[in-house]
Order: structure tokens, then C-alpha cells, then sequence
């Protein structure tokens, strides 16, 4: 019964414990049998969340709670980069549950996804996440947030947010720290108690209204949207229409199955009314923030526009010499299938054609989610190219207009003065700086989003794997100035075969390698870094001299350094705007964007006259 219906999400910044949350209320609410096996952090589906530790896809749940109680939880992305995915989805839930680590306290995604709440008119709930850890400090984390609702201009019934102390990972919460650690019961009575009936109760007699919140793909029933019944009541096989956002006719169909949650699956229903969480099949264009309804729908459901792309990247067929040796989708057509599918699906992300037409710029919030992006193509079968991550600029009566981030780090004290350092030369601007207990300090910076493009490996190298940096979009600012790119130079090599250890081991006092003995190269593939600032054409393949004097053993003496292999999101970061990335299901490497060193002089001397 809609009656007793409860829509939340579970909203926090990254790594925080949202999923493993989950996986309890999950456990407690008695989604799973007593002996049935189940994974942990059971929402992260997704292969590549199980790797990096993170949410990237909203997702829903159901849990049936006491006697009639349906609590519908959305368990939410962390990363400021998928948050287009987190403003989508607090438009069909009703409350949240704003979860902080009483170690870490408030991070910048906190006020991200708090501001987006709170803009929406939900009460959250506060639940200090990890008190039972060594290095929690509950009082402080709580001062912080009631200083964050004010900041962020909440109402008064909004800033008098109910507090719990939980362990997500143990399974309880506790109204008060002295209480005795039970189970997750009063987080369960506090939801049912503090968020209100699903607004669209009020108008279940209207007309069918539905919003997509949601797509994805099934392999069975086809396209599958989801959202939440806005007005009125449905049933399988009844006819619609849908429309976008401006009113304009999509299609009209009728539609072939209704999906509810329970738990971690779908399963079929025979109707839904207004205020359900639901997947529809049936319809084969309508996409996310269109409405469905029923053939009388006149207007659409206003939908929440999603803040734009700050970041983008020019991806084009693999051409190097190695290309389709690795992957089954080579062809222009396939790659723009793919990225028009992903626009479809992820409104945070836009793809347009390049003026010649031959690649496409994919536009997105950060690195994270557009190297997500292509680590998900790569896996399934394409082979790439990819420029330089470049920032998406404004011009405003005249002025251009740069996207600037909010950048909290967490550093141990003796390395806060490299870190300063290094960002001033990123045109940071340092707005707080406080120690943060144990021996570190905090520090508040807002720099251009430019400069912070492949700066995380260089932070992880100054403070010796310690630091820890949060970025956030803040503002639109004028144009900072030019930003000293990367100061080495590239290691080119000169021709194509396979790299010797002799010709690796004699290039080693030239810089670091990339790549091991025994790889493929071509001619203008980058095989390392150059110690100094300037590129260098070298061979790579050179044997030994053999002579009847000398033996011709292997190179079994020689020990080579290990080559420094680069992610995916540190190639791109790394690269300038003469090469490329190449990226195939076996292999990501480094080249020039010409591999002919004439045709590389020819395009730097028309850079320079023009």
C-alpha cells in the first residue's frame, strides 16, 4: 500500500559507508534469507565499483520493515563527478539520510550533495557514520555540520535535523553515544517517524504521470526506465504517451511489463500507483527527464536541469600501427554508437561531432568520469584515441570564464609547505588553512580546474602516499593565466619492432621507461619520460654487437628498472596537445599525435607562425 511508503536516499561524500550501510539495513530488513550468500557492499554491482571502492551508478532498493512499512532507499554515487546522477535522483525520493564519518567530518561532496537536498526542500536526517573508530571525534563532526546547514542557508525546520551514531559496518545505531550498541532499529523507526508520505499521494486520482530518473539496459525486456509515479495509477498493457521536457511528443506505446523493487531485485508487478519507485518497459526512445503518461498528458513534470560539463576529451578511432590487433570495435560508427548511448543514459555527459567529423569531444564533470567512461568501453571490446583532457570555458559580456574548484587536502604537516608551493604554481588561492588533529592540517584552496588536471600523481609523490584531495566545483571565475604544463620532455621511439633489454637498459640514464623488453613499438610511440624539458627521438630495438669475440648470450646480466605504468586517467592527465592516448582491451600506450618526426617539425612550425 502506498499508504505506508517510504522514498529516501542515502546521500554522502565519498567513502563515507553508504553501500555498506545499505548491505546492513539490507541484512536487518530481511532482504536476504538467514543462510542465503551474499556479497559485501552488495549495491556495487558495477565491476569497476568493486575495483575502485566507489558508487558511480545510482541504484534502488526495497525493504519491507514491521508489519506494512515499503522503505524505497537509493543508494548514491560519492564522487562529485557523478554528481548528475545524485541531483536525478533526489527529485523522486521525499527525505534523506546525510551520512558523515565522525573522523573525517564534513568534505567537500558533503555540502555537494547537502546543498542539492536541502535546494529540494528534503529534511535530512544526520547519521555520524564510524563513531565506534579510535579517531572519531562525533561533537566535532556535528559542529561542522550545523555550521554547513547554515552556510548553505537551510530553513529552520531543515537545520533541526534529527542525530544518530551509528557503525555501518558493525550494523546498529544509537540515539545517544552511551547507549548500548543493538542493531540498526532506531535508523529504521527514525526513517518511518521523520520522512513524509510520497507527495504525489495526494494525486493518485489524477491522470498517469511518471518521470525518468533513470535508464538502463535489460537483455531481455529491452530498454528499461525508472522513476517515480508522480499522479495517478497504471497498469501493464495501458497505453502512453511520452514528452520532453519543452512538451513535444515523443512516442506513444503501451506498456509491456512494470517492474518494483525488493531488495536487490526487480520483480514484475501487476500496477503501481502514485508515489512508487518503478522500472517500465515498452517504449523505445524516451530517455531521462522525459515524462510518461497517460494519452491525455498534456504537460510534462518539470525536471531539474543538470549542472553542465566543466571537462572534455577529443576520442577517435585507434590509427597507430598496433591498431586492431587487440579489440573487436574499430570502426567510427561503432565508437559513435557507443557514446551516443552513453549520452542517452548519463545526462552529465555530452558528445558532440568534431568539425571534420572524423572523432567526437565527450564532455563530463571530472577525470574520474570520463576515464570511467572509456575503462568501461576498453572492456568491452573498443580500441581508442584520446586527447588531452581540456576545460570547457565561458565568455560573459566579453570576459572569459574558467571553471574553479574547491580543493580541501589532508596533509601531514611537514609536507604542507611542497603542497602549497605546488599549487600556487597551479594558480591556486589558499582561502583556510587548520590543523585537522594527528599531526595533519587542512587546507582550503580554490584553483582553476585546469591546473588540476594530472596533479593527483604528483600529490601522491610530494606527500609520500600520505595526503588526501577532495576537489568540487565552486564557481565560474575570470581567466587565470597561463599554466606551466609538464616540464619533461618525451622518450620517442624511432622505429618499430620489439624493445631489447640492451637498448632499455643503455636509455635508462635518459629518463624513465613506460615499457618493458619485449613489447611492441612504432615509430613516434612515447616509451618513457625524458630527464630534461625537450622530446628526444631514441631506439629502442638496438641489440647487442655480436662478433665471433663476444658470445652471443641473452640479456639475462642486464636488470632493468622497472618501467612506471601509467592508468588510464594518469595517461590522459599526462599527455600534451600534440599526443595521444591509445587505448585497447590488452594495452594503454603513449604516442604522438604525428608519428613522423618530419610531420611533427612541420606541425610545431605552423603551430609557432600561427
Amino acid at each position: 500500500m502506498a499508504e505506508r511508503l517510504r522514498n529516501l536516499a542515502i546521500i554522502a561524500h565519498v567513502d563515507h559507508g553508504k553501500t555498506t550501510l545499505v548491505d546492513q539495513l539490507l541484512v536487518q530488513g530481511g532482504a536476504f534469507r538467514a543462510n542465503e550468500a551474499h556479497a559485501e557492499r552488495a549495491m556495487d554491482s558495477n565491476d569497476q565499483e568493486r575495483e575502485r571502492g566507489i558508487t558511480i551508478l545510482a541504484k534502488c532498493t526495497s525493504i519491507l520493515w514491521g508489519d506494512d512499512w515499503r522503505l524505497n532507499i537509493v543508494d548514491t554515487p560519492g564522487h562529485a563527478d557523478f554528481g548528475g546522477e545524485v541531483e536525478r535522483i533526489l527529485g523522486m525520493v521525499d527525505g534523506c539520510v546525510l551520512l558523515v564519518d565522525a573522523s573525517e567530518g564534513v568534505m567537500p561532496q558533503t555540502k555537494f550533495v547537502l546543498s542539492k537536498a536541502l535546494k529540494r526542500g528534503l529534511r535530512p536526517m544526520v547519521v555520524l557514520n564510524k563513531v565506534d573508530r579510535a579517531s572519531a571525534d562525533p561533537d566535532k563532526a556535528l559542529n561542522e555540520i550545523f555550521e554547513l546547514f547554515l552556510a548553505l542557508g537551510a530553513t529552520d525546520e531543515q537545520a533541526d535535523f534529527p542525530i544518530l551514531y551509528a557503525s555501518g559496518k558493525e550494523g546498529w545505531a544509537k540515539t545517544d553515544m552511551a547507549a548500548e550498541n543493538k542493531d540498526l532499529t532506531p535508523l529504521f523507526e527514525l526513517i518511518v517517524r521523520h520522512v513524509p508520505d510520497p507527495e504525489p499521494i495526494t494525486r493518485k486520482d489524477e491522470p498517469f504521470a511518471f518521470l525518468v530518473t533513470m535508464i538502463d539496459s535489460d537483455p531481455f525486456l529491452g530498454r528499461m526506465l525508472t522513476g517515480r509515479v508522480e499522479a495517478g495509477r497504471v497498469k501493464v498493457g495501458d497505453p502512453v504517451r511520452a514528452i520532453t521536457r519543452e512538451g513535444k511528443e515523443i512516442e506513444k506505446g503501451r506498456l509491456t511489463k512494470l517492474l518494483s523493487f525488493r531488495g536487490l531485485k526487480r520483480v514484475p508487478v501487476e500496477s503501481a500507483e502514485a508515489g512508487d519507485i518503478i522500472a517500465i518497459a515498452g517504449l523505445v526512445e524516451t530517455t531521462v527527464a522525459d515524462t510518461i503518461g497517460s494519452p491525455e498528458l498534456a504537460k510534462p513534470i518539470p525536471s531539474t536541469p543538470i549542472d553542465p560539463p566543466t571537462l572534455a576529451i577529443t576520442v577517435s578511432i585507434n590509427d597507430s600501427p598496433l591498431a586492431g590487433r587487440a579489440g573487436d570495435k574499430v570502426q567510427s560508427r561503432v565508437v559513435r554508437a557507443r557514446l551516443l548511448a552513453e549520452a542517452e543514459s548519463n545526462v552529465a555527459i555530452r558528445v558532440t561531432e568534431t568539425a571534420n567529423k572524423d572523432a567526437y569531444e565527450v564532455a563530463g564533470r571530472g577525470e574520474l568520469q570520463l576515464g570511467v567512461l572509456v575503462e568501461t568501453m576498453r572492456r568491452e571490446g573498443f580500441e581508442l584515441s584520446l586527447s588531452r583532457p581540456k576545460v570547457l570555458i565561458r565568455s560573459e559580456n566579453g570576459q572569459t570564464l574558467e571553471p574553479i574548484e574547491e580543493v580541501v587536502i589532508d596533509v601531514d604537516d611537514e609536507y604542507t609547505g611542497v603542497v602549497i608551493e605546488k599549487m600556487s604554481i597551479r594558480k591556486a588561492e589558499l582561502q583556510d588553512m587548520r590543523p585537522s588533529g594527528g599531526g595533519k592540517t587542512r587546507l582550503v584552496m580554490h584553483a582553476p580546474a585546469r591546473g588540476m588536471v594530472g596533479y593527483h600523481g604528483e600529490f601522491l609523490t610530494d606527500t609520500r602516499g600520505s595526503g588526501v584531495m577532495n576537489r568540487l566545483f565552486h564557481a565560474w571565475a575570470p581567466w587565470k593565466g597561463e599554466i606551466p604544463g609538464r616540464r619533461n620532455g618525451a622518450l620517442i621511439s624511432n622505429d618499430k619492432g620489439q624493445s631489447t633489454a640492451f637498448a632499455l637498459w643503455n636509455l635508462e640514464d635518459r629518463g624513465q621507461m613506460f615499457i618493458a623488453d619485449g613489447e611492441d613499438v612504432y615509430e613516434g610511440m612515447i616509451i618513457g619520460e625524458n630527464s630534461r624539458g625537450e622530446d628526444l627521438d631514441v631506439n629502442p630495438l638496438k641489440g647487442k654487437k655480436l662478433t665471433n669475440v663476444r658470445a652471443s648470450g641473452k640479456d639475462e646480466s642486464i636488470r632493468l628498472t622497472p618501467p612506471r605504468r601509467l592508468t588510464l586517467e594518469q595517461a590522459m592527465a599526462w599527455i600534451e596537445d600534440d599526443e595521444l592516448v591509445e587505448v585497447t582491451p590488452a594495452a594503454i600506450r603513449i604516442r604522438k599525435a604525428h608519428l613522423d618526426p618530419n610531420e611533427r617539425k612541420k606541425a610545431a612550425r605552423a603551430k609557432e607562425a600561427g
